[in-house]
């Protein structure tokens, strides 16, 4: 849901727990929360426990296979911000694609053949005047399929309330000091709707390819906590 004032209306979320860094660290956590990489000495979860029961009692009713699983866990691990990217890229070239990504952001990510699944997706555009912010409040939402795997920080506490509560303070420590006649919307994810920030197109960008203009935008850009490059 979108905020300019901090107040919050959720569908229930679901919880991730892949980790990589950023400027919040989350304490505690270990950067893998992969099932067949837990490479630290601390205790299974319940729930690491749960998943490895149901895996091994699918694989044995002969329901999935090993090399199955494998070969998701390998197309999960692929996705990256190139993907959200492309999509940011295509809109800064193609109106009538911008106007079908603003309208359905879902719709228009499978029309470049992201398959993002049934949730559903918004895209937020950035403007002179305004200033999109995602954060999930609850634990960690996030459009995995555009963006890979979340960034550690996007999951800490610090960001979960502070991004709601103070989101200029926030974007200061990431380096973004917007004007103070910019309002700055701040839109919190659910387990059922996810979020993409559309960026503007950076100033004398007006000559490069789509392909050159993909490798301006970064995940920051796409999340609202940082700007495309500038070429």
């Amino acid at each position: 849901m979108p905020h300019d004032h901090p107040d919050h209306d959720h569908d229930h979320h679901d919880h991730d727990h892949d980790h990589d860094h950023g400027p919040f660290h989350h304490e505690g956590m270990s950067p893998s929360g992969h099932p067949y990489r837990h490479d630290n000495d601390s205790p299974l979860t319940y729930w690491q426990r749960m998943e490895i029961a149901v895996r091994e009692l699918l694989i044995d009713k002969g329901r999935i296979t090993a090399a199955e699983i494998a070969n998701q866990i390998e197309a999960m691990d692929a996705r990256s911000p190139t993907n959200g990217a492309a999509v940011v890229a295509r809109a800064w070239t193609d109106p009538a694609f911008k106007a079908r990504l603003l309208h359905d952001a879902s719709a228009a990510s499978r029309e470049m053949g992201f398959d993002i699944g049934p949730l559903n997706l918004i895209a937020v555009e950035n403007t002179a005047d305004t200033h999109n912010l995602i954060v999930c409040t609850l634990c960690s939402c996030y459009p995995r399929n555009l963006l890979g795997l979340p960034p550690d920080w996007y999951k800490t506490r610090a960001y979960r309330t502070r991004a709601v509560r103070e989101p200029r303070a926030v974007l200061r420590e990431f380096g973004l000091d917007l004007p103070a006649n910019t309002t700055v919307r701040v839109h919190d994810s659910t387990a059922d709707m996810r979020y993409l920030v559309l960026p503007a197109r950076p100033a004398g960008t007006d000559t490069l390819t789509e392909r050159e203009l993909a490798a301006l935008v970064t995940r920051d850009s796409m999340i609202g906590t940082g700007l495309p490059l500038r070429p």
